[in-house]
């Protein structure tokens, strides 16, 4: 099995090696990365390349590391209880399984991702050292222990909000997914963009990578939002030069909106553009 990458997705040399290797070490992929960058579809690339079934769980600020396993539902019990159905005597019926339990009873071996790490509490990712190692957990209501029909490959995105245990990060293979540079970025509007002039293309990346230039941006505009920009762009039916002969009284470039997010930035960029102008 190896990864080479998709024709949706652009994978670098370095992000191929770093699957490539989790595919050896039979460990988890951590990967960080500028939010945009396509640290969680990347789960979703790979499970298609190599034919896999795919298991997300997508994690909040409140998950438990339990409900990736199972949780127990003493609520619709105690609810049967009092109907009087007969299911209450088997408490199975109540064990709803969790995303982690789906992937390790999987027929095939399957890919799983676990997204966004760092949002929940700091004892989470240590909550799921053993199961993670030895790709097994006990269900302790049913006294029955469940392990990994095929170690399932597991990618781990995160963003940066939380440092992570080391005890947690010695289990795992680390790749940082850099910010493309203006080759692969071609690439990339390729992919999505098959038909699009390659002056447009030339000019909106311009203007996208003169505004990551800008200092003190609180968030710097990713390359989904450059993507989005350019959707934009193509669906407004926009003049041909609109990029390369704006208004040089319109210091930003048209729908800005979905580059720039927030008004600290949009004015940080209009200085900026200004003083380049000068």
């Amino acid at each position: 099995m190896r990864f080479e990458g998709t024709e949706r997705y652009v994978a670098s040399d370095d992000l191929r090696l770093a699957v490539n290797a989790v595919l050896t070490l039979q460990r988890p992929l951590l990967i960080k990365g500028e939010p945009g960058t396509g640290k969680t579809q990347l789960a979703s690339e790979v499970a298609e390349s190599l034919g896999m079934p795919l298991y997300q769980w997508h994690i909040k600020s409140t998950t438990k590391a339990q409900q990736g396993l199972y949780e127990y539902d003493a609520v619709s019990r105690l609810r049967d209880s009092q109907l009087g159905d007969p299911a209450v005597h088997d408490i199975s019926n109540y064990i709803v399984k969790g995303v982690l339990w789906q992937a390790f009873e999987s027929e095939t071996p399957s890919v799983v991702l676990i997204d966004e790490i760092d949002k929940a509490d700091i004892e989470f990712p240590n909550d799921l050292l053993r199961e993670l190692d030895r790709m097994e957990f006990y269900v302790y209501e049913t006294r029955q222990l469940v392990s990994a029909r095929h170690r399932p490959i597991i990618f781990i995105t995160s963003n940066n909000e939380k440092e992570l245990p080391d005890a947690f990060l010695r289990r795992c293979f680390f790749h940082y997914i850099n910010f493309p540079d203006k080759q692969t970025m071609a690439s990339i509007i390729n992919v999505h963009y098959p038909g699009l002039k390659q002056y447009l293309a030339r000019e909106a990346m311009e203007v996208f990578f003169q505004l990551r230039e800008v200092q003190g941006l609180k968030k710097r505009p990713s390359t989904s939002e450059l993507l989005d920009w350019l959707k934009l762009l193509l669906a407004d039916d926009l003049p041909e030069d609109l990029l390369r002969n704006r208004d040089r009284n319109s210091i930003l470039p048209p729908l800005y909106g979905a580059l720039l997010k927030n008004e600290q930035d949009i004015e940080l960029a209009q200085r900026f553009v200004f003083m380049a102008r000068q």
